[in-house]
């Protein structure tokens, strides 16, 4: 059985397609588990910038605030 690092094929091929403009479009299962594997990488760096953005505010708690703080340069570094 293929691992899809947490995100199941069906939820990333639908994410995927929601975009698309042809609705004939295809996507293999290479490029499934590899939007899955990017996915995943995404979310972890996102909660440890977070994470990071809380303690520099000296919270205990991350919350959407800080998450808006580092959104614009992870997306830039991804």
């Amino acid at each position: 059985m293929e691992e899809m690092s947490g995100f199941p094929k069906e939820l990333v091929s639908r994410v995927l397609h929601l975009h698309f403009r042809d609705c004939k479009t295809k996507v293999s299962g290479d490029v499934l588990q590899l939007m899955a594997e990017f996915l995943k990488i995404f979310v972890v760096e996102a909660a440890v910038r977070g994470v990071q953005q809380a303690q520099a505010e000296d919270l205990d708690i991350v919350d959407v605030d800080q998450l808006e703080k580092v959104l614009p340069q992870l997306l830039l570094d991804f």
